[in-house]
């Protein structure tokens, strides 16, 4: 039973400083972390109806970006996704890319 507590007291401190630490990034941090993510999702709703990367790739150079890195990213996103063999639906692949992403923002700071 005592390790159970202390199990709970060390993740919920884990727990906190992870908190912590997420609100230290920057909004341009989580937004681009945010923006991947849905890049991530389309890419992965794509490749699951069958669109070829070929014509994926089309429909990026088609896209207006806010921002001069944008459309690199999404290419390299969308052949990330393309080449990975993954399945999950993806609201899955949202999720996990924006929380890997966050994790590799704060590991930098």
């Amino acid at each position: 039973m005592r390790n159970v507590g202390i199990m709970l007291i060390a993740c919920s401190l884990a727990g906190g400083a992870a908190a912590v630490q997420a609100r230290e990034l920057r909004e341009g941090d989580k937004y681009m972390c945010s923006w991947g993510a849905g890049t991530a999702a389309r890419a992965q709703e794509l490749k699951l109806s069958g669109v070829s990367l070929y014509a994926a790739r089309q429909k990026i150079q088609t896209i207006k970006f806010n921002k001069p890195w944008m459309h690199m990213m999404a290419m390299g996103i969308t052949e990330q996704t393309y080449d990975s063999g993954s399945r999950l639906k993806p609201a899955a692949i949202r999720q996990s890319f924006y929380q890997d992403c966050l994790r590799y923002k704060v590991a930098r700071k």
